[in-house]
Order: C-alpha cells, then structure tokens, then sequence
C-alpha cells in the first residue's frame, strides 16, 4: 500500500495535536495506528524497524 508523503505528514500532525490538547482517547488510538501503519509503507519504514531491533537488543542484552 502506498500512501504519499503528504498522508503521512497529515496523519503525524493530526498525532501530534491528539497528544498534545488532549491526551491519548480510543479514537486517538486508532489514528496512531493508521500513522504507524502508512508510516512504515514508506521509505523510512525499513529505517524505523532497523532503530527497534537495535533499541530491543540493546534492552535485552542489560543486565541488572
């Protein structure tokens, strides 16, 4: 699925806004989902799943 850039920018500032007025509600929810999901269809997504491996590897080679 290919959304254009400027459907993610939308997505992200509509994101942005929810957490910043008024918290995170269900419906808030839902559009962080469809962010995240047209987010990772884009170029960048190979980029941000590359960074949480790394970050999920690190966490889990701490020892306490």
């Amino acid at each position: 699925m290919i959304l254009p850039i400027s459907g993610v920018v939308l997505f992200g500032v509509i994101v942005f806004v929810f957490f910043r007025k008024d918290g995170l509600k269900p419906s808030h929810a839902c559009v962080s989902t469809l962010f995240g999901f047209y987010l990772a269809s884009t170029a960048v997504g190979p980029s941000i799943r590359a960074g949480g491996e790394s970050l999920a590897s690190l966490i889990g080679g701490m020892s306490f």
